[in-house]
């Protein structure tokens, strides 16, 4: 019997379960919460930059300079790559909410083994212990 990872079987085991109390996981989430706002303020703020540089493109017409527009595009290029990073930290901020909801949350998904706490607290959106990590590398 092949189901989601929502608490029923899934390849006919069950998913770990998170090792953190109800009360611990509302830590996570709280803090998990304050992170992806800030982030979203942040997107924000990077996206009226970029919509300030395109005013002020269209503005000067006459003070036109090959050197200012190379150096303006390369700016919003920038502002771009930095808005698809913060929105990719969103994402994986989103997953972690989604592991506090179906109480997989503080698992590895490498070794299968909870993740220590404090590295929860550094890295909330984390999917991988420290020894995972180091294998990595």
């Amino acid at each position: 019997m092949n189901m989601t990872d929502n608490g029923n079987k899934q390849n006919g085991t069950q998913p770990r379960r998170t090792p953190f109390s109800d009360q611990e996981l509302e830590e996570f989430r709280e803090l998990i919460l304050r992170k992806r706002e800030t982030a979203q303020e942040d997107i924000d703020a990077m996206r009226a930059q970029v919509e300030d540089s395109r005013e002020h493109e269209s503005d000067s017409a006459y003070s036109f300079h090959m050197a200012d527009a190379g150096t303006d595009a390369m700016e919003r290029e920038k502002l771009y790559l930095m808005i698809a990073r913060q929105q990719k930290y969103v994402g994986y901020l989103e997953r972690a909410l989604e592991r506090i909801e179906n109480k997989t949350y503080g698992i590895c998904k490498v070794t299968g083994k909870p993740i220590a706490k404090e590295r929860l607290r550094a890295v909330p959106h984390t999917e991988i212990s420290i020894e995972a990590k180091r294998k990595q590398k």
